[in-house]
C-alpha cells in the first residue's frame, strides 16, 4: 500500500525578454507558438498536445523521455488578461503516478522596449514524490527556451 503524504513548495522566476508584452503573451496563447518552447527538449518526444487558451478551458501535453517515462501535464486556465496575466492550475503525472498539483501565475510587465516576465508557482508534491528542486529548474529551462524561441522568430 502506498503511504500518502504531501510536501509543499513555492518558487518565483523572472526573465527579461527583448520582445513586447504582446509578443511574449502570444507565445503562451498560441498552440503553434507554445509548441516551439514548452517541451522537454532533445531528451523528450511529444505524444499529444492540445491547447484551448480560454478561461475555464484546458491544456494537455504529454511526451516520452528518452528512458521511456511518459510525462503528462494537464492544466485548466482560471484567469487570462491579454498581455498582462495568466493564472492556471495543473496536474503532473509520470507514467500512471500523479506526482503534483500546482497553481501558477505568469505576469507580463513592460521593461523598456521588452518584457519582464514573472512566473510564481505554488505546488504540492504527492505521496512521497521527492522533487528535489527539479520543478523549479525545469520551469527555468522552459523560460530559457521561450527566450530562444522569441529570438528565433526575430531572425527568421
Amino acid at each position: 500500500m502506498t503511504e500518502r503524504s504531501t510536501t509543499h513548495a513555492a518558487f518565483s522566476l523572472e526573465r527579461i525578454y527583448d520582445a513586447s508584452p504582446a509578443r511574449v503573451f502570444a507565445a503562451w496563447a498560441s498552440a503553434e507558438a507554445k509548441a516551439r518552447w514548452f517541451n522537454g527538449g532533445e531528451e523528450w518526444t511529444p505524444i499529444e498536445r492540445v491547447l484551448d487558451f480560454r478561461i475555464g478551458a484546458r491544456e494537455h501535453v504529454s511526451g516520452a523521455w528518452r528512458g521511456g517515462t511518459v510525462s503528462r501535464f494537464d492544466a485548466r486556465y482560471h484567469d487570462i488578461v491579454a498581455n498582462e496575466r495568466i493564472v492556471y492550475a495543473y496536474d503532473m503525472h509520470l507514467d500512471d503516478r500523479h506526482i503534483s498539483v500546482s497553481l501558477a501565475t505568469v505576469t507580463f510587465k513592460p521593461a523598456g522596449a521588452g518584457t519582464r516576465l514573472i512566473l510564481t508557482e505554488q505546488g504540492v508534491f504527492l505521496d512521497g514524490y521527492d522533487d528535489a528542486g527539479a520543478r523549479e529548474r525545469g520551469t527555468g529551462g522552459l523560460l530559457d527556451r521561450l527566450g530562444a524561441a522569441l529570438k528565433r522568430r526575430d531572425h527568421g
